[in-house]
């Protein structure tokens, strides 16, 4: 599903050392895969390169078999709309939208969803995350949990086969970070979804399947869980 390849990443020349190192990871189809690493150790680098936010690497990513640098900018695109979803610690929900507008958003953008099923298709997500009540309303009416159930149903509108989520509790109290790890298992186990965790917090890295442990750019470590 996703085989990344000594991939090396510098956003300074001139700096002390690059972002990633000869990074090499492979994940399969449903695996649910923590990234374990201190704040600025290369991980959301590593997550954003995979997702194909970011092509301005050397090495080779592919991902559900397709060789991400090799797409031009709008076949990357439709890719990531079929395949890849994102969710994010800052939420990024857009705050003149409501609710089920928010979660509706990836339609706009390709043709994943038909026309005539993007209410339904809305409102199937958000009641799958317990959010439905809040349809009409806006972002800035919510709670931080509820926010973050909210980007949840947007990264799942669109059926996606990967889901990437950096530092998705971070934002929250312990009781809404366990809601949100216990909506990404449900995912995983009765969907099928790959997920890909970005955290610092060994407890929630203790609940995927396998822990990849990252330092100064470098992958210096992987255990199962399980």
């Amino acid at each position: 599903m996703i085989r990344l390849t000594s991939i090396h990443k510098a956003y300074d020349p001139h700096a002390s050392g690059p972002v990633l190192s000869d990074a090499s990871l492979g994940i399969e189809s449903g695996e649910f895969v923590a990234i374990l690493g201190k704040s600025g150790s290369g991980k959301t680098t590593l997550l954003n390169i995979i997702g194909g936010l970011d092509r301005d690497y050397r090495g080779q990513a592919v991902v559900d078999g397709r060789e991400l640098k090799r797409m031009k900018d709008r076949e990357l695109s439709r890719f990531r709309n079929r395949t890849i979803s994102f969710v994010f610690q800052t939420f990024n929900l857009l705050p003149h939208l409501s609710c089920e507008e928010n979660v509706a958003f990836p339609a706009y953008f390709g043709d994943v969803v038909p026309h005539r099923q993007i209410g339904v298709r809305a409102r199937e997500a958000m009641e799958r995350v317990g959010i439905v009540h809040k349809a009409s309303a806006y972002p800035n009416t919510l709670s931080g949990g509820e926010r973050q159930r909210v980007a949840i149903a947007r990264a799942i509108f669109q059926r996606p086969k990967i889901l990437l989520a950096d530092e998705p509790t971070g934002n929250l109290d312990s009781a809404s970070g366990q809601h949100v790890m216990n909506l990404f298992l449900e995912l995983n186990r009765k969907d099928g979804v790959t997920v890909m965790l970005v955290t610092h917090d060994e407890h929630l890295a203790a609940l995927a399947h396998r822990i990849v442990r990252i330092a100064d750019g470098r992958i210096v470590g992987e255990e199962k869980t399980a």
